[in-house]
Order: C-alpha cells, then sequence, then structure tokens
C-alpha cells in the first residue's frame, strides 16, 4: 500500500484547509486510516481516524474544528481543517492499517498557519 497525502499549504489564523490522503495498491486489504501530524520538535500525534465502514474517532482537542471522511469512489480519506491556529502547524501524515496489522505512512503534507 502507497498512500499519497497532499492539500498542505500557508494559511492564516482562522482558514480552513483540507488534506487529502490517496492510497494505491493493495487498498482492499485498508482497514483503518488515520491523519496524523507532527510539529516541530514534537512527537508525531494522532489527530483523527476513519475506519472502511465508515466509523470516526478524533482526538479531543480536534473535535469540533476538524472532520475526516471519505470517498469510496475514488479511494480517498480527507481532513477538513477549519478555525486553523497557529499551534496546528506541523507535517500532517496519513497512515494506513491492514487487516494483518500492517502500516503504511504517506510522506507527509505540510502545514502552516500564520498569525
Amino acid at each position: 500500500v502507497q498512500l499519497q497525502a497532499s492539500g498542505g499549504g500557508l494559511v492564516q489564523a482562522g482558514g480552513s484547509l483540507r488534506l487529502s490522503c490517496v492510497p494505491s495498491g493493495s487498498i482492499f486489504s485498508i482497514r483503518t486510516v488515520g491523519w496524523y501530524r507532527q510539529a516541530p520538535g514534537k512527537q508525531r500525534e494522532l489527530v483523527a481516524t476513519i475506519t472502511r465502514g465508515g466509523i470516526t474517532n478524533y482526538v479531543d482537542s480536534m473535535k469540533g474544528r476538524f472532520t475526516i471522511s471519505r470517498d469510496n469512489a475514488k479511494n480517498a480519506v480527507y481532513l477538513q481543517m477549519n478555525s486553523l491556529k497557529p499551534e496546528d502547524t506541523a507535517v500532517y501524515y496519513c497512515k494506513a492499517g491492514d487487516y494483518r496489522g500492517f502500516e503504511y505512512w504517506g510522506q507527509g503534507t505540510q502545514v502552516t498557519v500564520s498569525s
């Protein structure tokens, strides 16, 4: 499984971005896709996950501002980010987990929120 993440960029505080994660390869084996982020000098942290069946899970601090969704027809998973804050600045990664327990990471997309 390969993952292509895109959609990052520079946005002012209060703005919005939508990140996309498009898997390729053995996509039939994917169970869950998640978005993670890593700010400079910090550990990578979970943002949200979505299962093949559409069940979502969010880190509490992201609830209400971030929305994870999927388009099965396009095999894509999205992260809609609203009301962005400077502290949301990070490299955002998508990760897929398959039914065998293997995990696959995308290359990351930079999100920079200016104050």
